[in-house]
């Protein structure tokens, strides 16, 4: 299982082994906008949730603290979010930080659990304690850059405001014991901007506190694999 390693805003340094992987999807504030949504990405092809929002569970070795990401074919993409990560039993245990799902777009239209265990979680090595950043959540914001050689075209811009909130999943964690050490979880998306290449080269992704001005970020390339032997 991997060991992710964080930076905590306390100025600590907290370490978990990775047992549970979980993404959630379709987790707009709004579900009459989540069903809009749904019923966009059936036109494009991508099967139909029978209930949102929704919770994948995901290979745990698919939690990755990296800078590149190797990919098949050129219809993969990331998507700009939060995640909480469990590191203890006391609720100071539970930190948030910024991740990307890299996701194969190609694979998504058979199966969106498929898709989502065909590229790993990109998270990032700073965190803040949950319970520092509980009064203000909301006004936290999300953003996403990508381009071919470097993440310089804004793709993704929005708040936490605009998704379910951490109580809400770690509720879901808790009705299903999987609120202890070693679990993680991404948050879902925000809407992205139309008119921007998603199959992009570089990846850069931020989780900022306007009051503080603070920002945890991550960045990573894409490769692909060489040809294979068939």
């Amino acid at each position: 299982m991997p060991i992710l390693r964080f930076e905590v805003n306390t100025g600590e340094k907290r370490e978990v082994q990775v047992t549970t992987l979980l993404n959630g999807g379709y987790a707009g504030r709004s579900q009459d906008d989540v069903r809009a949504h749904v019923e966009e990405l059936a036109e494009l092809g991508v099967p139909a949730p029978t209930t949102t929002p929704t919770l994948y569970p995901v290979a745990p070795y698919l939690a990755q603290q990296a800078d590149e990401v190797a990919v098949q074919h050129d219809r993969t993409s990331g998507e700009a979010e939060w995640a909480i990560v469990v590191t203890g039993p006391e609720p100071e245990d539970v930190l948030i930080t910024v991740a990307c799902d890299h996701t194969d777009r190609a694979l998504e239209v058979h199966g969106v659990a498929w898709s989502k265990n065909a590229g790993p979680d990109v998270l990032g090595t700073r965190a803040w304690r949950l319970t520092d950043v509980a009064d203000r959540l909301d006004a936290l914001t999300l953003t996403a850059w990508v381009g071919e050689h470097e993440p310089d075209t804004l793709l993704q811009s929005g708040t936490l405001g605009e998704l379910l909130a951490p109580a809400y999943w770690i509720e879901v964690l808790r009705e299903r014991d999987l609120l202890r050490p070693g679990t993680v979880l991404l948050s879902g998306t925000i809407p992205m901007r139309e008119g921007v290449n998603q199959f992009a080269g570089a990846w850069k992704a931020e989780l900022a506190d306007p009051e503080t001005g603070d920002a945890l970020t991550l960045a990573y390339r894409v490769r692909r694999l060489p040809e294979p032997i068939e």
